[in-house]
């Protein structure tokens, strides 16, 4: 019995939405679907076995992040990876409060495609490190954060393990010693359930602690 994930492919080019289905399956994943509208995503969910969804931001109709929470609240099982072009990380905010859990350009490498799929799969969250360091550059401190879960300092912290800092970093530019920052980053983690900088990036953003 093959355990690959199932993967339906969103794409408003069908010449891209081929290309990548070629490499998926040439690499032993399994394709069961593309769609080339988020409304033809919609009208096949139903019928089609899927784990994961390639989704296009920038299509006609439905946007990438308007078909996310449709498609969420029909299969809320469904794991979403969002495909996008540089320099159009301003949507990414979109993509996350919709329920987005992956997010690569489209001119990712095949290997770093296939370990998003394995990450998301498994429950995580993955970025692409080359968009990760672009969102993290742009990131700013939200004054009026409703999260209430953490404190204002692991507020803080995140932020900072956010932008991409070591616990060294962020305690030298705190004034505070990096035990401290340990400390708060093993509370932060246990709190929110992240497990890597990516799920904590999701966290903040959809938690209203920062903002694209």
């Amino acid at each position: 019995m093959n355990s690959s994930p199932r993967i339906i492919l969103v794409d408003d080019h069908s010449l891209f939405r081929k290309g990548l289905r070629g490499l998926l399956e040439h690499n032993g994943c399994r394709v069961t679907g593309e769609a080339g509208s988020g409304e033809e995503l919609l009208a096949m969910l139903p019928d089609c076995e899927a784990d994961v969804v390639f989704m296009d931001f920038s299509m006609p109709g439905l946007d990438g992040a308007q078909t996310t929470e449709r498609a969420l609240a029909l299969r809320p099982d469904l794991r979403i990876i969002t495909l996008s072009m540089f320099g159009e990380e301003s949507y990414y905010s979109r993509m996350v409060e919709a329920g987005a859990r992956g997010f690569l350009l489209k001119d990712s490498q095949i290997g770093e495609v296939l370990e998003a799929v394995e990450t998301v799969a498994a429950g995580g969250s993955y970025f692409s490190p080359q968009l990760l360091a672009s969102l993290t550059h742009r990131m700013r401190t939200r004054e009026d954060a409703q999260d209430e879960q953490l404190s204002e300092r692991e507020r803080e912290i995140l932020v900072q393990i956010c932008r991409g800092l070591s616990n060294q970093e962020i305690a030298d530019c705190l004034f505070i010693s990096k035990r401290t920052v340990d400390k708060h980053r093993a509370n932060i983690l246990e709190k929110t359930g992240c497990k890597n900088t990516a799920s904590l990036v999701v966290y903040a953003i959809r938690n209203g602690v920062v903002e694209v």
